[in-house]
């Protein structure tokens, strides 16, 4: 199950990201937000990111304006490595070499068909492990 999260700069990518992966047999489970009506994107990407840090959800995805906010936050949750992506290849390398677990995109800057493309790398790249392993561990270890 996939996490999603928005403010109201995200909401419509988020909405789009739901029906897409609906149409990919996906499932997701929505913490919000629920209209553009303005909101606060550390109440929406946080609860996301304690569902994928509890192992409630096993990705997750979270969606303000630039992205950055949202990420920040997620990233403040233990276990959490969430990555702003603005392409296919930064969606792909951050799996393969930091096992991100989250995936953070920019409303305001990403159209919805990109999305589309930066979510299937995100969700369908697999983490490749060897050195990347070591240096991902040495990253989580320093959340103690």
């Amino acid at each position: 199950m996939i996490a999603l999260g928005s403010d109201h700069g995200g909401f419509a990518l988020k909405q789009h990201i739901k029906t897409y992966l609906d149409s990919r047999g996906i499932a997701w489970k929505d913490f919000g937000c629920d209209s553009t009506e303005s909101c606060d994107y550390p109440d929406f990407g946080a609860a996301a990111a304690k569902a994928v840090a509890s192992g409630e959800c096993e990705k997750g995805i979270v969606v303000c304006t630039t992205g950055i906010g949202i990420s920040i936050t997620a990233n403040k949750v233990k276990g959490i490595r969430c990555a702003l992506c603005r392409d296919v290849l930064s969606a792909e390398l951050t799996r393969k070499h930091n096992n991100a677990n989250m995936l953070a995109l920019a409303g305001g800057f990403t159209g919805p068909f990109e999305a589309e493309h930066i979510v299937s790398a995100f969700l369908d790249t697999e983490f490749e492990g060897g050195r990347h392993e070591r240096r991902v561990n040495k990253m989580m270890a320093l959340e103690d």
